[in-house]
């Protein structure tokens, strides 16, 4: 049985049940503030008009409004140290092994980490920017953050970014564009930002294009301390996703506790090649788990033994 099946198994009941927490003890480790957990595990609520204003020092600088992003329970660099940075860090301690060539296995481009759902809500973009935001503080390392979803750009829309930015979709369509063009760098010290771009009727040809290879190559290999987090589509709502995953050597499932069911789990797991890293992530669950046990985020490892 693959480790993927085992998660899946202990994460839902049958094939059209809700995927559960695991009911956990009273132990004096586990005790925690439910609701504040759910305040921060929420997507993000949709920026006003005045938030997506932010100043930019030059076209290829933003000013992230790092005091808004804590008000909507998103990490920064001053956020003091919580139950989500604890939980944060569990997370990406297997990915960034597996980057590195530290942890289960060699795999190709094992730099390249995807984060999906099986559908909207699920809190796919709250993980990358939280991921990203934690990896950051790394020593050594530096990130790069893509918003992938170029049918609906929810990073850039939660960063309050500029959406008129040229990103991926432009680059992609325009030889004139280089890579230097699109990166954003930021005020949070070793991440940058690749927008989307504009909006474009072939996005699913555009990312299976040899231009997105050659680019991905070049993010994978060109820099050897980095870390780059795909905030992608989810799997079940367009095709855009099941491309990317092809690209990347990390895949991160996130999966909403008490809705998202086994049977969508399972059917977009089948999209996925199983020859990749597979993680899933148990999002949103009302059960604390100890420190020991990587939190709510289930098993992580190869999807095959």
């Amino acid at each position: 049985m693959s480790t993927i099946e085992k998660a899946i198994g202990k994460l839902g009941k049958n094939g059209g049940d809700a995927l559960e927490a695991p009911v956990i003890d009273d132990s004096p480790v586990q005790q925690a503030s439910i609701e504040n957990y759910q305040t921060v595990s929420n997507e993000p609520k949709e920026p006003t008009n005045a938030s997506m204003t932010e100043g930019v020092e030059s076209s290829n600088r933003v000013m992230l409004d790092l005091a808004r992003l804590e008000r909507m329970g998103f990490l920064t660099p001053e956020s003091a140290r919580g139950q989500l940075t604890e939980e944060i860090r569990h997370l990406k301690r297997p990915l960034l092994l597996n980057a590195f060539r530290r942890g289960l296995g060699p795999v190709d481009n094992a730099n390249l980490i995807m984060i999906t759902s099986s559908r909207p809500g699920e809190g796919k973009t709250f993980t990358s920017v939280n991921l990203a935001m934690s990896i950051a503080k790394e020593r050594g390392k530096t990130v790069l953050l893509v918003d992938a979803d170029v049918a609906k750009p929810s990073v850039s829309k939660t960063l309050g970014i500029d959406p008129k930015k040229k990103g991926l979709v432009d680059y992609l369509v325009d030889d004139s564009i280089s890579l230097p063009d699109i990166l954003l760098k930021t005020n949070v010290p070793n991440l940058r930002i690749l927008p989307a771009g504009r909006r474009h009727i072939h996005s699913t040809e555009l990312l299976a294009s040899d231009a997105m290879r050659q680019l991905v190559e070049e993010l994978a290999r060109r820099y050897p301390d980095r870390i780059v987090i795909f905030d992608s589509p989810p799997l079940l709502a367009t095709t855009e996703a099941a491309v990317v995953a092809g690209l990347v050597g990390q895949i991160l499932l996130v999966v909403e506790a008490e809705r998202t069911t086994k049977q969508e789990v399972n059917e977009a797991l089948r999209l996925l090649d199983d020859t990749k890293m597979i993680g899933l992530m148990l999002n949103k669950t009302r059960a604390i788990f100890s420190a020991d046990s990587y939190g709510y985020y289930g098993y992580y490892g190869s999807s095959s033994e």
